[in-house]
């Protein structure tokens, strides 16, 4: 009995060092029947950025590499989707003006995030945005932006104008204006933890029922099923979170852009 308990825990702990090794940055990259040992200045995650990269920019290459009248294939899809970004998110929460400005921005945030989501549910690849500094990369840029485009727009006087609201008393305004300020790195912050969070627990959550299977056996092949379904949805969240992200980011801005509103 004691040894088939201690055997257990052992299994219970590799399929924990396995769940971790996967979904955690390191400078090794497991890919099948070889192991790549990355340079010290490299990191897994950091190599899925550039592919992520990469893969953006030959996919809409080859899918725009001939401008036709009416886009067909993959090119359409593509279409479809900057249309969105554009006119759902950007325009509708910027206005027209700003909004096709900075529809570019908002494409890149979206296209990129789902590429990364995606990547991760594909077992040669793995999570880039399951990295909190790659979240926190992602929303530092966000933040820059409200920043520097809101002091373009609108000046560093207007620019600090938008922290302080209109008509309440001064003593109020002396608790007002640091907690206004604060909120907009606080959005930041919701942006990094927003994205990393369900992208890293998903991940962890379907590991750890296929490593059911390893720990208890037969007994633990009900948990297939349900990880697949998990994993079916993880689907929908890859699309869902680049959205999110996508959309938050771009009230984010506007909110500093245009004060008034």
């Amino acid at each position: 009995m004691a040894a088939a308990v201690n055997e257990g825990i052992t299994r219970s702990e590799a399929v924990m060092d396995y769940v971790m090794h996967h979904v955690m940055d390191s400078h090794h990259w497991a890919l099948p029947f070889l192991e790549v040992h990355l340079p010290p200045w490299l990191s897994l995650h950091q190599v899925m950025l550039l592919i992520g990269g990469l893969l953006l920019i030959g996919t809409f290459g080859l899918a725009f590499r001939r401008r036709d009248p009416v886009p067909r294939g993959i090119a359409n899809a593509l279409e479809v989707l900057v249309k969105f970004v554009r006119d759902n998110i950007a325009i509708a929460n910027l206005g027209e003006e700003d909004g096709r400005k900075m529809a570019p921005l908002l494409c890149t945030f979206f296209f990129f995030v789902l590429t990364l989501n995606l990547m991760g549910l594909i077992p040669l690849f793995s999570t880039a945005t399951g990295n909190v500094n790659v979240t926190a990369g992602l929303a530092l840029i966000t933040l820059a932006v409200m920043i520097l485009g809101a002091i373009y727009k609108n000046g560093f006087v207007g620019f600090v104008q938008a922290f302080i609201p209109h008509g309440v008393p001064w003593p109020i305004l002396i608790i007002l204006v640091p907690i206004e300020f604060m909120g907009m790195f606080i959005k930041t912050f919701a942006l990094t933890i927003r994205l990393f969070a369900n992208m890293f627990a998903g991940h962890v959550v379907v590991f750890s029922l296929i490593g059911l299977v390893v720990t208890y056996g037969a007994l633990g092949f009900p948990a297939i099923g349900l990880a697949l379904a998990i994993y079916l949805l993880e689907i929908l969240v890859a699309f869902l979170q680049a959205y999110v992200f996508t959309l938050l980011s771009a009230m984010f801005i506007a909110q500093v852009h245009h004060p008034a509103h």
